[in-house]
């Protein structure tokens, strides 16, 4: 088990990371990357059952699934500094003939990325096939999966949410990036989600809030009793509220920076705000 303190440097990092992906190819989207940092931390650092090196197959090891691919820069950035490939590779973020574009895809073979997740809302249907698949092998881990809040607004989700309850998968744990914010400006003003609680349960999930979404040992916990909440018939929902652009104070509590590159002085004021711990690649 990491210390707190030790992963909360890989946070930092990786804050640092993202910044300097979207600025150098003035593209991508640092919001919502930010604001899972601490999320995606947990997950591959204190949560997930993983194997040493990476195949598809997966078997015997918990699976992560991104729905919101566009938030690719923490995915990649973490995956690098796990050790799944070089962290150097970075620098290729969105350059033409990269294995790091713009949304994961798995044509280019890089190494932690199973689905291509361009059109949003599917991700919830792959995860419950691959629940299923390790349900029908007797495999005992779990299968993770991250979606927008602003995701849910595609229908797609909401088939995959009826069938997964429907069926039993009770080894799945998806969580709701809860921030309130679209490309468009705030969820209630694109299309309000209404009460997503409500909504799950209805729909016959187990339901569990984290509120601190950018507090990293809120998020440990959390997931933690995510995990003990699988194997009792019913799939798991996580509600984690994040705040966009956290980390960095001019691009938090707004929809603005959900894909805007920032320039050489923001960036300058963005790194400022958060240390380098493990070496920028």
């Amino acid at each position: 088990m990491a210390t707190l303190e030790a992963l909360e440097a890989v946070v930092e990092q990786t804050r640092r990371d993202i910044l300097r992906m979207v600025h150098k190819v003035n593209s991508g989207h640092p919001g919502g990357s930010l604001g899972c940092t601490e999320f995606f931390v947990a997950l591959y650092h204190e949560i997930m059952h993983l194997n040493e090196g990476f195949d598809m197959d997966g078997a015997g090891e918990d699976l992560f699934f991104l729905s919101n691919g566009h938030i690719s820069p923490v995915y990649y950035s973490v995956l690098a500094r796990k050790g799944y490939f070089p962290v150097e590779e970075l620098n290729t973020f969105r350059l033409i003939d990269s294995r790091l574009q713009g949304h994961p895809t798995t044509h280019e073979g890089l190494p932690g990325i199973r689905i291509a997740s361009g059109s949003l809302g599917q991700g919830m249907s792959v995860a419950i096939g691959a629940a299923l698949a390790k349900k029908l092998n007797k495999d005992e881990r779990l299968v993770y999966s991250l979606h927008g809040d602003g995701e849910l607004q595609e229908g797609q989700n909401w088939e995959a949410i009826m069938y997964a309850a429907g069926n039993n998968v009770d080894n799945l744990i998806s969580t709701i990036d809860f921030n309130g914010q679209q490309i468009d400006g705030a969820t209630d003003d694109v299309l309000p989600m209404g009460n997503l609680r409500a909504k799950f349960e209805a729909f016959g999930w187990d339901v569990l809030e984290i509120e601190k979404g950018n507090d990293l040992e809120a998020v440990v916990n959390g997931m933690q009793e995510a995990k003990s909440r699988t194997g009792k018939g019913k799939p798991v929902c996580v509600l984690l509220h994040t705040v966009m652009g956290n980390g960095v104070d001019f691009m938090m509590h707004t929809h603005a920076w959900h894909g805007k590159a920032p320039n050489d002085e923001q960036l300058a004021t963005g790194l400022a705000q958060n240390a380098e711990t493990l070496g920028d690649y």
